[in-house]
């Protein structure tokens, strides 16, 4: 927690004052404990000179840019279409190898200066043929009041949504922020609380707890991610543990996808992941019983695409980030054997491809002089 300043933000949901007047935020396991002036270790949520919580950006991003949903990654959720994406700073997390640690790391205002409300973020989705908005590059648990109500106004204007996120976050919030979710990317980092603890300053169990309740209580469409570090958490023990239970508590449908790791932020020292690990963390995940598992920051023309269970078609092709192939009909069964692909799919696939464009808020905005 940082010192105390003069501190001001949009109200923030989800906390209590303990019996020492201390502000405690409920957002996720670590409850920090606050007084008026400091902020909580995720930096964005901080006690005010009243002592009461808020959210320090609200209504303000690092960047946003339209890139293809396969990115987040998903690859069972509206394949080849763009998606708005955006964050704003901090994490709950203080992950030694954050890939994005310039934005997630950040403990600076200078990062969050593009201003845009939820009328905005809908207004530059529509301009640019999104189809969905997605929270992320730092995690949206710890910008929720932002994130929810984006989310509203995308809803109402026909869009979808998605959360790209650690899952670190406590039982009610997490309800309410994922039945305002139409897709979610977890990042489930390892599968021991060791790894949580000594790499992540954190905990698994809460993470396990949002992928059963994201399954088995919301709508929303699940895929996991985990980001191989040698000699970390890529044993073959450790996976095959890992997607026993996947399978075992959330079923052989969901789609994971393991990345490989390249130095970066605290572990500059660790060398990259090799391809063959990650291949082999696919074999050993399939094996127990997963149907859609993927490789990527790697070269690998199997491991990219999504195959039937079935009768072994290739339903979509990949080649990075543009769809190759296409075998799916009526909405997502194989066009073989008719045996249903697990996801949410239309008709046709999305043709956005690789692009990467990025959106300027300042260009959206609506003033009051019309």
């Amino acid at each position: 927690m940082t010192g105390k300043e003069k501190i001001k933000g949009h109200p923030a949901r989800y906390w209590k004052r303990d019996e020492d007047g201390r502000t405690v935020c409920e957002l996720c396991p670590r409850e920090c404990r606050l007084k008026p002036g400091q902020r909580g270790l995720c930096y964005v949520r901080a006690a005010d000179e009243k002592g009461d919580l808020v959210l320090t950006t609200w209504g303000r991003s690092s960047g946003f840019c339209v890139d293809p949903v396969e990115k987040k990654p998903l690859y069972h959720f509206l394949p080849g279409t763009p998606v708005l994406s955006f964050g704003t700073a901090g994490c709950n997390l203080t992950c030694k190898f954050c890939q994005n640690w310039h934005i997630s790391k950040a403990s600076r205002e200078d990062v969050i200066q593009r201003e845009a409300d939820p009328a905005t973020i809908v207004r530059m989705a529509r301009a640019t043929g999104s189809r969905s908005v997605a929270f992320t590059y730092n995690d949206p648990v710890i910008f929720l009041e932002y994130a929810m109500d984006v989310a509203d106004a995308c809803h109402a204007a026909g869009l979808k949504t998605i959360a790209v996120t650690a899952g670190y976050i406590s039982e009610e919030p997490r309800k309410e922020f994922f039945s305002k979710m139409d897709a979610a990317n977890v990042d489930l980092k390892g599968f021991s609380e060791d790894f949580y603890r000594k790499l992540a300053s954190g905990k698994l169990a809460p993470v396990l707890d949002t992928l059963r309740h994201i399954y088995h209580e919301t709508d929303c469409w699940l895929e996991i991610t985990t980001l191989l570090i040698p000699g970390r958490n890529d044993s073959e023990d450790e996976i095959r543990a890992m997607s026993r239970w996947i399978v075992e508590y959330l079923g052989p449908d969901v789609p994971l996808h393991f990345s490989a790791f390249y130095p970066t932020w605290r572990m500059q020292d660790v060398p990259p992941t090799p391809p063959e690990t990650v291949m082999n963390a696919r074999k050993w995940a399939m094996d127990e019983g997963l149907r859609y598992v993927y490789t990527g920051n790697i070269r690998d023309s199997v491991g990219q695409n999504t195959w039937c269970h079935e009768c072994g078609t290739l339903l979509i092709g990949r080649a990075g980030y543009e769809l190759t192939e296409w075998n799916l009909v009526d909405g997502g069964n194989c066009k073989v054997c008719g045996t249903r692909c697990a996801g949410v799919f239309e008709d046709k696939p999305g043709t956005w491809g690789a692009r990467y464009l990025p959106v300027f808020p300042e260009s959206f905005s609506v003033h009051e002089d019309g």
